[in-house]
């Protein structure tokens, strides 16, 4: 042989390499199976995983630039670690979530929200913990779509953390749930299964948690819809005792939450239904409160509910006025609307007049024309106050000894105010000149400047209403020196504004015409330019048309007393 060796030593060599090589691939393959097991394990994967979370951009100190943050490298890290069976991955993620919340300006791609899907899914608390704040955190900012939240799932892992008796798990959790029912799209998908547990918190010890459910709650309150569902769920004596919390948003929040549902008038007798007249009461403490926004917050609840005559009577009864002054008093215009809303309703009913002119409301409303933020809310209820309470002698006393007059009379001359608004000025003076004592001060109390802005009223054309209110003013005043000295400027436009009176159809606008001339003939001078005038002629055929009206009315009376007619009538 070449190779020098005999025979059985070649096949002894061949068998050899032929052993060796089978040991090799048996070798090999448990060296591959080796290797196999070692990559499912999970020491070798959390080993990788914390690597390609060490990637992450927010780990790196002062991270905060946006196209790092969502690359589609950090997706994918953050979707490997959100799935990780390893709870401080998955916190890794989570960690990564409230980083991005506080730093991201911009709306999160939709691709970054399925982690959060599988982190508030995880079996680990603190993780669930902490995405929920980071979701509180992009709602509240509108990084997320309300409505893609709902739309992915994420509503059944919020609401059982309801059930973890965790009070920031909870916390979070009803936070998450307010903002997504603030959205009226998700708010029948909220009302399947979050009404009870919702409740159930509101009466939690821990005021962070009853504060967010509360909140969710007057989210809750802002459809019929689901109104409907959260009073026959019993939300009412849940609201209710709300009211009294120590925490003043939470007041607040129950408060607004009784406000929607008092809206809505079917609701009413169940608001009625506990005794003891425990809500009026509770709203009037409310009322009191030193927190102003909770106070008006109840007035305007109490606004609402007194379209029912056993409120108006409940809150008469439980001396309401002093409350509502004190909001009168306020520097804030929104709250003066609510108590003048609501005095002004309490004001229409005759039985209550004695009792709120008694308590020196007149006095108050004075003060309130005058205030430097007064606008048209205010001015509006204002009239509507003292037209109210001058039904008799002592509400005519009580505005004579107020403010009233002269600021009404400084309302002719706003610049801010609407022909709406001064309809309601001109009507409330008007009714004050029926008064003699009421007159005579007005007579005496009123400017150049205010008889200006009553001529002005008196000829637009815009507003038909307002011109005869205003003259119905003029009319009225007394013609003494020093008010004639006032309107003889103005003779000449207020002649022009009876003419265009005296000509129209309407008889009670003819009717004011004649009135106003014979109280103005009292000045010479004003004789003097109604000689030879236009309006004269025009006067004149008015008394024609009168006096041609009496005379057929004097040949029918006769007929309509005649048998005949008797008879028809009979």
């Amino acid at each position: 042989m070449a190779s020098g060796f005999c025979n059985t030593c070649s096949q002894l060599l061949k068998e050899f390499a032929d052993h060796l090589r089978s040991a090799w691939r048996e070798l090999e393959l448990k060296i591959k199976e080796a290797f196999r097991d070692i990559g499912r394990c999970n020491c070798f994967r959390i080993s990788s995983e914390r690597k390609t979370a060490f990637d992450l951009p927010s780990l790196r100190l002062n991270c905060d630039n946006e196209t790092q943050l969502l690359s589609h490298e950090s997706l994918q890290t953050l979707n490997k670690l959100a799935t990780s069976e390893n709870t401080d991955l998955q916190m890794t993620s989570a960690m990564y979530y409230l980083h991005l919340s506080h730093h991201l300006n911009c709306p999160l791609p939709d691709a970054f929200m399925e982690p959060i899907v599988a982190l508030l899914l995880s079996s680990d608390l603190d993780v669930q913990k902490t995405v929920s704040l980071a979701l509180v955190n992009l709602l509240l900012k509108n990084n997320v779509c309300k409505e893609l939240v709902i739309e992915m799932g994420m509503l059944v892992p919020i609401i059982e953390l309801f059930r973890s008796g965790d009070p920031t798990a909870q916390c979070h959790s009803c936070a998450c749930v307010a903002m997504l029912a603030s959205s009226e799209s998700n708010r029948d998908s909220l009302m399947v299964d979050g009404i009870i547990p919702l409740l159930a918190l509101a009466k939690s010890f821990d005021p962070k948690v009853q504060r967010n459910a509360t909140w969710a709650l007057l989210h809750l309150t802002q459809s019929d819809w689901s109104t409907r569902l959260l009073c026959q769920a019993g939300a009412i004596p849940v609201l209710l005792l709300l009211l009294q919390s120590s925490d003043s948003e939470v007041q607040f929040y129950s408060c607004t939450a009784l406000c929607n549902i008092a809206a809505i008038h079917e609701h009413h007798p169940r608001l009625l239904r506990i005794g003891g007249h425990y809500l009026s009461r509770s709203l009037l403490t409310l009322m009191s409160s030193p927190v102003k926004k909770n106070s008006a917050q109840a007035c305007r609840c109490l606004q609402t509910l007194s379209k029912n005559v056993l409120i108006q009577d409940q809150l008469m009864e439980l001396d309401c006025v002093m409350p509502l002054k004190a909001l009168l008093k306020t520097s804030t215009s929104v709250w003066i609307e609510s108590a003048l809303t609501l005095l002004s309703t309490l004001s229409a009913h005759p039985s209550n007049t004695d009792i709120l002119v008694s308590e020196g409301l007149l006095e108050e409303i004075g003060q309130v024309l005058h205030h430097p933020r007064s606008n048209s809310v205010i001015v509006t209820y204002s009239c509507k106050i003292i037209t109210n309470l001058c039904i008799s002698h002592v509400g005519e006393q009580a505005v004579m000894e107020s403010l009233c007059l002269p600021g009404l009379l400084c309302a002719l001359v706003s610049n801010t105010l609407s022909d709406e608004t001064l309809l309601h000025v001109t009507s409330c003076l008007h009714h004050l000149m029926a008064c003699d004592v009421l007159r005579t001060k007005l007579s005496a109390t009123i400017t150049s400047e205010q008889v200006s802005g009553l001529v002005k009223l008196s000829e637009q054309i815009r507003n038909s209403q307002l011109a005869y209110n205003s003259a119905a003013i003029i009319s009225e005043l007394e013609m003494t020196e020093e008010m004639i000295r006032l309107l003889k400027p103005h003779y000449t436009s207020i002649s022009k504004y009876l003419l265009g009176f005296l000509k129209k159809k309407d008889v009670k606008f003819q009717q004011l015409g004649v009135v106003t001339i014979f109280n103005l003939k009292k000045d010479g001078d004003f004789s003097s330019l109604l000689t030879n005038s236009e309006l004269k002629v025009q006067l004149l055929k008015v008394h024609a048309q009168t006096e041609e009206t009496r005379q057929l009315l004097q040949m029918i009376q006769p007929l309509s007393t005649s048998p005949v007619n008797s008879g028809l009538s009979q």
